[in-house]
């Protein structure tokens, strides 16, 4: 099942507090960016977010799930009605996340 536009749209608005928030769509999938890093994204009308430890410990009751079948488990937000609660959780996690890959561009005719 392919996450909804409307879905996408609350949750940006819920993010609203926080700058460089930015989205890509994947194949009827949302990844969601933090300031040019991937924080996670929107699965089956779900918000959930890479398992790094500060994740873990801002929402030790979160559950793990699956974003799609063969993924890695991702922790499922559920408090996503607040906006103060979705900012901690983003500023708490940004440090801690990995800076996104640069994809390598191969020229024509070079090796």
């Amino acid at each position: 099942m392919a996450s909804s536009k409307e879905y996408l749209d609350f949750i940006l608005e819920q993010l609203s507090e926080l700058e460089d928030i930015s989205y890509r769509s994947m194949m009827g999938e949302y990844i969601i960016y933090y300031k040019g890093k991937i924080v996670g994204g929107i699965y089956d009308d779900r918000l959930l977010v890479k398992p790094v430890k500060s994740a873990v410990n801002y929402m030790p009751n979160a559950g793990y799930e699956l974003p799609y079948e063969g993924s890695k488990e991702m922790l499922l937000v559920e408090n996503v009605d607040s906006k103060n609660y979705l900012k901690g959780l983003f500023d708490s996690m940004f440090e801690e996340l990995p800076i996104r890959k640069q994809k390598k561009i191969i020229k024509k005719g070079s090796k």
